[in-house]
């Protein structure tokens, strides 16, 4: 059948279209979109050990999980690196960014959920002792975040290449330690305990440092990049929470109160984490208010 306007025949509905666009078809000597993602490495990632076909969601979640992880660390080391240099409106982009991500990783549990405990249960014998519990750049965030715990260097004790990067991040003040010491910086009285401290210790709250931000707090306009920072460091924590939270529920719906893999309680090693607060002040002073 020909074209009425054209004199050659008609192309299949939609080719037309990508021929009149110029879309570049031919990818023989030039770099594809498969190419630059690297998707044949990608792709190639997932390797089943167990014949079970659940065992994919499994992998995939956890995978995608950890793709999030990388950006959310990229993004929070550059943050914490921008408020160290008084740098606030990119630190707040970044600081937002991660708060979408965590948004991004509570989903992604609606997912894993769809799979039953005899669906779980079929998998687990494969995955030995590895656990979410083992991974290096959750506990790099954590860490950033002024969870800090010298018991977890050691699941990464086997590789001396990633236990460098953790024990960095251990050793290294957090996002909220660079936030005290720019609030110090702007003329509010911070105790130096928290400016000059053991940075592989967990945070411990002050009521000195409450003050510091009541003062931030009951002046917005006075100290409004403190504030604003005040309010991405609230909206990161609350992501978290519902991150930890959600992974809990999940957990306790596919496998209930079994040990975990890698060797904890499961639910209740879970629940411990949700009693933990990382911006202590920023949540106490709101009853002040």
């Amino acid at each position: 059948m020909s074209c009425p306007y054209h004199s050659e025949p008609a192309a299949p509905r939609g080719e037309g279209i990508v021929a009149t666009e110029g879309a570049q078809l031919d990818f023989a000597g030039d770099m594809s979109y498969g190419d630059y993602l690297q998707l044949d490495a990608v792709l190639n990632a997932q390797k089943p050990l167990s014949p079970d076909h659940n065992e994919m969601l499994f992998i995939v979640q956890h995978q995608t999980s950890e793709l999030w992880m990388k950006l959310m660390l990229h993004e929070l080391r550059a943050a914490v690196a921008a408020i160290g240099r008084d740098e606030l409106p990119p630190a707040f982009k970044m600081l937002a960014r991660v708060s979408k991500i965590m948004e991004q990783l509570v989903h992604a549990w609606d997912v894993l959920a769809t799979m039953t405990p005899p669906e779980y249960s079929a998998i687990r014998p494969y995955l030995g002792h590895s656990s979410g519990f083992q991974s290096w750049q959750y506990r790099c965030i954590e860490f950033s975040l002024g969870n800090k715990n010298a018991a977890m260097l050691k699941p990464h004790a086997h590789r001396p290449d990633l236990l460098a990067i953790v024990d960095t991040a251990w050793r290294a003040p957090g996002l909220y330690d660079e936030a005290l010491r720019l609030i110090a910086r702007r003329g509010i009285l911070v105790p130096a305990s928290h400016l000059e401290r053991d940075w592989t210790l967990p945070y411990s709250p002050s009521e000195e440092v409450q003050q510091a931000w009541l003062t931030v707090y009951r002046d917005p306009s006075a100290h409004w990049d403190l504030y604003q920072l005040g309010e991405e460091l609230t909206d990161l924590e609350d992501a978290f929470r519902l991150w930890r939270f959600r992974h809990l529920t999940t957990v306790e719906r596919v496998i209930g109160f079994k040990r975990g893999t890698g060797g904890t309680g499961g639910i209740s090693y879970l629940r411990q984490m949700l009693d933990t607060v990382l911006f202590p002040e920023i949540w106490r002073l709101r009853t002040e208010l």
